[in-house]
């Protein structure tokens, strides 16, 4: 008989994306089998929503999603509809209300459930609702179905202690929990004896991890602690907080070899009146002081930020300031949003909403700055030898143009001229000769090629993929992660 299939649909922040691979990995333990790529809409026997709350149309996404699945649900009697993340938190009862072909609703503390409540939902033909108020067990402890096989995902906490005004994340991820160092080592360990070679710990509030413990130095003690990890080449993290990010970071980065020369540290707003809005417990001259320290250590750091444009009181001088800081920072990258309301935040609720019109034109002056700075930041790279970090689907147009993509080291998109014999996970060096505001170009012949155990152990999953029958469930290695980007998902707000 053929296993049921599968499909988990993910929207938001790398939480949620790591969260989706636990997913995987317990309907896989469960004796579910992913869904054949290429499989239509509503084929799958079991259709997973892993939700996101903090945008102001995350419902009507997902209400839309669901009401294209009811008809096809209707023909099919034994297809089951899960939802769970963050919008699941927030609505829980909502959901089978407006939904009620929906099976399964679940929160973001009891993910490990989904399982045990499917069975549930088809023995007593009903839907099932459970929503845990706080986390049961730290989720890294599941089963986990990695999405390739060179770069990972370490989570080291969850939820966030911070109360910025425009994001609801806090109350559905609740209070920061951390790890215990000695778990968090053991699972890079681990990954790095399967093949993986980057990891990128992940946090709401990445570099606050220890307040939970009671230890102001434990992040810059776990970067150097990955540092004396034998066979693990790069380091990265996400997203961390101005507040939080002391001396003893920097100097930990600076030092440790395998911590990669990149910073993704949301900016929000360049404005110390909008900054004080928002609850962001920083300002400009704190901000760009930051960025100061780390380019004294790291002179070829490449730094991304998230900002936030039209926050309600906004002015034009106000949005001025956040100008100021983007031509000071002189940032790689910045992942640029116009404001809309988050419901159940403060924000949702102030005075002073900016008009619509005003916004994006604020907007468009942004991105114009930001893209003349990245395209500038980008002609620097240009004639340097980088090595690349050979990565599975960065580049959309890699078949039509013959030619491979990866990271360099300070996370900057290199595409590169195919050499022979080079596989995912490998490692590639590379001379630079063009640059584009997204991207850089080795149009030559490699310098060298790099053969990796992460490339053996892409070649071994991928060899068992293409090994495995249709419908029959096969033990997948809990090997690899998308590879790390460098700014959260969807301008979450969350950090």
């Amino acid at each position: 008989m053929s296993a049921k299939t599968y499909e988990v649909r993910t929207y938001g922040c790398q939480m949620n994306v790591h969260d989706s691979e636990r997913l995987s990995g317990l309907l896989e333990d469960a004796g579910y089998v992913r869904a054949p790529e290429g499989t239509g809409e509503g084929e799958a026997d079991i259709v997973v929503f892993n939700t996101c709350a903090v945008r102001e149309n995350a419902d009507n996404r997902l209400y839309g999603n669901l009401g294209r699945l009811a008809p096809i649900k209707a023909r099919r009697p034994g297809m089951q509809i899960a939802v769970g993340g963050c919008l699941a938190q927030k609505d829980r009862d909502t959901i089978v209300k407006k939904a009620p072909w929906v099976d399964v609703v679940f929160g973001t503390h009891n993910i490990g459930s989904l399982p045990v409540l499917l069975e549930r939902a088809r023995v007593q033909e009903e839907a099932q609702v459970e929503i845990a108020e706080a986390l049961e067990a730290f989720p890294s402890t599941l089963p986990t179905r990695r999405e390739s096989a060179y770069a990972a995902w370490v989570s080291i906490s969850v939820g966030c202690n911070n109360t910025c005004t425009f994001c609801i994340v806090p109350a559905l991820r609740g209070k920061e929990k951390d790890r215990r160092p000695g778990d968090i080592l053991a699972e890079v360990e681990a990954l790095v004896a399967e093949g993986v070679t980057e990891i990128t710990l992940l946090g709401q509030n990445v570099n606050a991890y220890g307040s939970d413990i009671g230890d102001r130095e434990a992040f810059s003690k776990l970067l150097r602690a990955c540092g004396s990890v034998a066979g693990l080449e790069r380091v990265r993290f996400t997203s961390p907080h101005p507040r939080d990010f002391t001396d003893d970071v920097i100097t930990a980065m600076a030092e440790t070899a395998n911590v990669m020369p990149q910073l993704h540290m949301p900016l929000q707003s360049g404005s110390d009146t909008v900054l004080k809005a928002m609850r962001r417990s920083y300002r400009q001259e704190r901000y760009l002081g930051i960025i100061e320290k780390v380019r004294t250590a790291m002179p070829d750091a490449a730094i991304s930020t998230d900002i936030i444009v039209g926050f309600p009181g906004e002015t034009d001088e106000d949005f001025e300031q956040t100008l100021h800081v983007v031509r000071e920072a002189r940032f790689a990258q910045a992942f640029t949003f116009q404001y809309s309301k988050r419901p159940g935040t403060p924000a949702a609720e102030m005075d002073g909403q900016v008009p619509k019109a005003v916004v994006q034109e604020r907007y468009e002056r942004l991105v114009a700055l930001q893209e003349e700075i990245s395209w500038e930041e980008n002609k620097k790279q240009v004639g340097r030898t980088l090595e690349v970090l050979v990565a599975e689907g960065e580049g959309r147009k890699d078949d039509a143009t013959r030619r491979l993509s990866g990271r360099a080291p300070d996370s900057r998109l290199v595409h590169f001229a195919r050499p022979e014999e080079v596989r995912p996970g490998d490692v590639v060096t590379v001379d630079i000769t063009y640059a584009a505001p997204h991207h850089l170009l080795a149009e030559g012949q490699a310098r060298g090629v790099r053969r990796t155990r992460a490339g053996d152990a892409w070649e071994r999953r991928n060899a068992a993929e293409e090994k495995k029958p249709a419908g029959v469930m096969l033990g997948l290695p809990t090997v690899g992660a998308p590879p790390p980007v460098p700014a959260p998902a969807a301008g979450c707000g969350c950090d």
